[in-house]
């Protein structure tokens, strides 16, 4: 229970009291810090759900009488719900500049140790807090799904009862309601189908979904048949989205950051319907990069900044690249690329106020323009047909993804992706036995 007195804020917690009063240091002791930590990490002996007291109890959690009661009523009122709590309590809790000022004359090695602690104390408080705003982002985007009414997946269900595994990757194969054939055509080829597909997800760590939203028309007839097709093949993501080729940009904003909500993975892949794919490749490509923060990873390009309405990628918002004849910042080709998991948090967390360009590979580019993000170039991810990607198989150089760049994927899919599978695939073996 927090009590306002000189000084500042101040808690209380049993078994740890400051002599004759009863009560903790501020809250930029590292006292409390110790106390926070074990709270907030889930150290709480009989806290709540164990049937005892917690043993720390915050300002906006614990009743009280008079000034107490009123203090903290009045303090609620400021607040706008737990969206604001955790960078506020970033505010009250993290040490104060005056913890830091210069003192005058020599420190002696106690004040040094002690200045040291609290330091780490700080650091450790920050990410735990940063830790519980990714988690409040990822369950306030699940929420905005079930309150607008979207299929909540099998795999939500059975992370709520059995908690949530780490995986490797996550494949979103972008897809439309017009490509049954497309999407045969990968189940016929490069992705595992019934028991190899879960022994994949078991095994591997590897989840791959068909990504689709939704009709103007809720439950019509293409809503109905994407039902029935799921019903048969469980292997759809849908996505609280309004399909669309002019919103591919939003639905790109959309998959991640309900991938993110679904599954923890180390990255989260998008990739077209009209691509060759050999995962082991593919997973052995990220895994070098795992340990990294913050990677984007795709074939990265820079084309021009197309102003005649007539072409086919023409940019409405042109003039925003300068002169005439300017082009792009460096971005990875939208046939496929990979983000880590902290860039996916991101964007679900400012999905609401990320600007959407007319071409979504560009608009994912910007999003992480301005962020310190390591843009990993690798050509393995955009090879072409064959025999391009059936050379580079023979050199011992297997591609991740192949695809023709004058049809922007596989020209005529549906008939020649299995020419392409036949002659570029790893085979099935390189999956079985990869180690990521």
């Amino acid at each position: 229970m927090g009590l306002m007195g000189e000084g500042g804020l101040w808690w209380r917690a049993p078994g740890l009291k400051n002599p004759g009063h009863g009560w903790l240091a501020r809250p930029n002791s590292p006292s409390f810090l110790a106390v926070l930590l074990r709270e907030l990490s889930g150290g709480r002996g009989r806290g709540a759900g164990g049937g005892g007291r917690r043993c720390c109890c915050f300002w906006w959690q614990c009743g009280g009488g008079g000034h107490e009661l009123e203090e903290g009523r009045r303090r609620r009122r400021g607040w706008r719900g737990q969206e604001v709590g955790a960078a506020a309590l970033r505010r009250e809790l993290l040490p104060r500049p005056a913890l830091h000022q210069q003192v005058q004359g020599k420190r002696d090695y106690g004040d040094m140790l002690h200045m040291s602690d609290t330091h780490h104390d700080a650091q450790t408080l920050d990410k735990t807090i940063a830790n519980l705003e990714t988690e409040l982002s990822a369950a306030r985007t699940l929420q905005d799904s079930f309150l607008n009414g979207s299929p909540v997946s099998e795999e939500y269900k059975a992370s709520e009862s059995t908690g949530r595994r780490k995986y490797l990757m996550v494949i979103g194969i972008n897809t439309a309601f017009s490509s049954r054939k497309r999407r045969d055509s990968i189940r016929n080829t490069w992705m595992p189908q019934g028991e190899m597909r879960k022994k994949l997800e078991e095994e591997k760590g590897i989840i791959i979904r068909f990504v689709i939203g939704h009709s103007a028309i809720s439950g019509g007839i293409v809503d109905r048949a994407i039902e029935a097709e799921d019903k048969k093949h469980g292997d759809f993501m849908r996505l609280d989205h309004v399909e669309g080729y002019l919103e591919l940009s939003g639905k790109t904003r959309t998959y991640f950051a309900t991938a993110v909500a679904l599954w923890d993975a180390n990255f989260y892949v998008k990739v077209d319907d009209d691509v060759h794919v050999n995962i082991a490749t593919l997973g052995n490509i990220l895994s070098k990069h795992i340990l990294k923060p913050r990677v984007y990873i795709g074939c990265m390009k820079s084309g021009p900044v197309l102003s005649d309405k007539d072409v086919r990628y023409y940019e409405p918002e042109h003039w925003k690249f300068g002169e005439v004849g300017n082009k792009y910042f460096r971005h990875a080709t939208g046939q496929l690329y990979a983000i880590s998991k902290d860039l996916a948090t991101y964007i679900s967390i400012n999905k609401h106020v990320l600007h959407k360009y007319i071409n979504e590979d560009v608009s994912l580019g910007s999003w992480l323009i301005g962020l310190d993000v390591e843009h990993i170039d690798d050509r393995r991810l955009c090879c072409g047909t064959p025999p391009d990607c059936e050379w580079k198989a023979q050199a011992g150089n297997t591609c991740a993804a192949s695809f023709d760049w004058k049809c922007s994927g596989i020209c005529n899919s549906v008939q020649n992706i299995w020419g392409v599978h036949k002659k570029c695939s790893e085979g099935e073996k390189a999956l079985l036995t990869a180690s990521f």
